[in-house]
């Protein structure tokens, strides 16, 4: 039986990946689109812990 994973735990892998990725690579709009990614996965799941926080506070 395989554990089912939660959002954070795959948002967290993912920007983990893809933080693997852009260290290989030099400066260049690959590495920046990638940069963006991670942005979007860690804002992601600030907004995971905010919406499932026993009490909702706005985002900062």
């Amino acid at each position: 039986m395989s554990k089912k994973l939660t959002l954070q735990d795959r948002l967290s892998a993912w920007a983990d990946d893809l933080r693997e990725q852009a260290e290989t690579l030099a400066p260049g709009p690959e590495k920046d689109a990638l940069l963006q990614k991670i942005a979007q996965a860690e804002k992601a799941s600030e907004l995971n812990d905010w919406i499932n926080s026993p009490e909702l506070q706005p985002p900062k």
